[in-house]
């Protein structure tokens, strides 16, 4: 059986993005049956509930032998993972996909410009930055969407910055069990107000749970388990692929037309993270998680 460790950590993020691009077009359908806040809801029970029940012997040992600077780790992984959902599905509400997608990827690029060490992988950060920035489309677009966009940006940089500086204890399904779990909480009472009566049907709790798995589970464990295995910079710059990938969706499932500009950046992003990953040692054997 082939194990994560064995694909290529941009091979996981590829993986990781086309799975949340489906999973976020089911979510995008069920807005007008369900509130975004009771679909975020979904999306994080699951997790955790599938985290929680495969790693439940890691968890018992982490959660006895806890200390008072893991409790906070654990809140603040859960707490901007939570914001980081309900901000995302508010924009997805209010604003095209592709146009929130984009905006949230903001947040990983400025990571990337941040984060990286060298002077080539600013470069190429800043290649990747500007083909996500023309991406966006024009024309009117609600400010509050716009602004959940960056927020959720903001929320995915921080996410990204916490699991690089963990190291083991919360590397890979354990950071993200314990994340799903605590998030699950703090999204408990706005989801379940929201959500009302909706969130006992069965169909609708099918495909949440499908939602929950394609957008949350699957390519959040495809993604940190890259993440702990290149430099936080690289990984910002390829996680700029995903709006890029959103776009290449539009036009080939939905019949969207792209404009000279956004062709153009979608080739500065893939430049930039062909760039980016060239010359990559191969990175030392990951943790256990």
């Amino acid at each position: 059986m082939l194990s994560l460790g064995a694909v290529p950590p941009p091979a996981l993020i590829l993986l990781g993005i086309l799975s949340v691009q489906v999973g976020a077009g089911m979510a995008k359908h069920m807005f007008d049956r369900i509130s975004p806040d009771a679909v975020v809801l979904m999306r994080l029970a699951t997790s955790a509930i599938v985290l929680g029940f495969i790693g439940r012997k890691v968890l018992r040992t982490v959660l006895r032998d806890h200390t008072r600077g893991d409790l906070a780790v654990a809140a603040g992984f859960g707490l901007t993972l939570a914001l980081m959902n309900f901000s995302i599905y508010q924009s997805f509400a209010r604003i095209p996909l592709g146009v929130a997608v984009t905006i949230e990827f903001l947040g990983p690029l400025t990571v990337a410009i941040v984060a990286s060490r060298r002077l080539r992988d600013v470069v190429w950060a800043l290649l990747a930055f500007g083909g996500v920035v023309m991406l966006a489309r024009g024309g009117e677009l609600d400010m509050v969407g716009v602004a959940f966009g960056l927020l959720a940006g903001v929320c995915w940089a921080g996410y990204i910055l916490l699991s690089a500086a963990t190291g083991k204890r919360f590397a890979g399904s354990t950071g993200l069990a314990l994340a799903s779990i605590v998030g699950t909480f703090a999204m408990l009472p706005i989801g379940v107000t929201s959500g009302g009566s909706a969130l006992l049907s069965p169909e609708l709790l099918l495909i949440g749970l499908g939602v929950g798995l394609l957008s949350s589970l699957i390519p959040y464990s495809l993604e940190l388990e890259a993440l702990r295995r290149m430099p936080a910079g690289v990984f910002g710059i390829l996680m700029s692929l995903e709006p890029a990938v959103a776009a290449l969706i539009g036009v080939l499932l939905l019949g969207e037309i792209l404009s000279g500009r956004q062709w153009l950046a979608i080739g500065c992003v893939v430049v930039a993270c062909v760039g980016a990953t060239r010359g990559q040692k191969d990175p030392p054997e990951a943790p256990e998680a």
